[in-house]
């Protein structure tokens, strides 16, 4: 059996020190930090998301406000929107919720988010400052991965690893972090031949391709730690039933195979929402002059 990645606990561990750091920095100042997310429509899973993130901000300190367009809404209404909050000082991050209803260019929407508002790290300037090795926001699943991996003490120094998957919200930049903690780096995606051939010579497997259950137990390199981005509802937990979700590993079939898996739920999930929250300080801290390159110390 794997050991765990346990997103649950590390975040627990974040979610501490934030509250911690929080607290220490409005005994000099009377502002919290503020998080917005702008949502346009009404895609459950995202409603699901959303509350998840308000929750969280909650219990660190951090003010968190919704913004919530009807799927009817024009491209103005919700840019109009964003200006307001890159122009309003209590409003230290933004979100765009993703998805966006197509009727609606979603690209342009992430490109209006100030980039020192831009806590999901998706802005070019930021992804920019990714690609330099530069101090900045970064994309939260991508960092929250990278931090699981150094709570877990796994050697990336010359690893091979396999990001499948190659969004921009989470494939290629997790590639880069991976490259600049000095694993030797492979990005598969749907035109990838012989993916199964990749994934059996990986030390280090993130999968991220978006499809339940991709990798199989076929597919794993013995000991090989294996990262899960993917989360997926099936058919019971749409019945309702919360538990009955998945991810793109087959987790019983790899289980027995690899070193270290990240279970889903548990594993990724709590970390991206950590990340968040660790951008929104960070952001909070450098509007107030205070530390640049990481808002508080991460626990491991």
């Amino acid at each position: 059996m794997a050991k765990r990645l346990d997103g649950q606990l590390l975040a627990a561990r974040h979610e501490a020190s934030l509250q911690a750091s929080i607290a220490q920095r409005l005994a000099t100042t009377g502002s919290p930090p503020g998080l917005a997310v702008v949502r346009v429509g009404d895609d459950p899973a995202s409603g699901v998301y959303v509350r998840k993130k308000a929750q969280a901000c909650g219990r660190v300190g951090i003010k968190s406000r919704i913004i919530h367009h009807p799927a009817t809404a024009s491209q103005q209404q919700v840019l109009e929107s964003i200006r307001q909050l890159n122009a309003n000082p209590s409003c230290d991050g933004i979100l765009v919720q993703l998805p966006i209803p197509p009727t609606l260019d979603a690209r342009q929407l992430l490109l209006a988010v100030d980039p020192a508002k831009d806590v999901d790290g998706l802005h070019p300037l930021n992804l920019g400052r990714l690609m330099r090795g530069e101090p900045g926001l970064r994309p939260c699943t991508p960092t929250g991965v990278m931090a699981l991996l150094a709570h877990g003490d796994i050697a990336l120094d010359g690893i091979r690893a396999l990001v499948i998957g190659r969004s921009i919200l989470v494939g290629q930049p997790m590639g880069i972090m991976l490259q600049q903690a000095n694993a030797t780096v492979t990005v598969a995606h749907s035109h990838t031949r012989d993916l199964a051939d990749h994934c059996r010579q990986a030390e280090l497997l993130v999968a991220a391709a978006g499809q339940p259950g991709l990798v199989g137990g076929d597919w794993v390199r013995p000991g090989a730690v294996v990262v899960d981005v993917g989360i997926h509802r099936t058919p019971a937990q749409q019945q309702g039933d919360r538990a009955a979700l998945c991810g793109d590993v087959c987790f019983t079939a790899v289980d027995p195979l690899a070193s270290h898996i990240t279970p889903v739920p548990g594993g990724v999930g709590p970390m991206t929402v950590t990340m968040l929250l660790c951008n929104t300080v960070q952001a909070w801290q450098q509007r107030g002059g205070g530390m640049v390159q990481t808002a508080v110390p991460l626990p491991r």
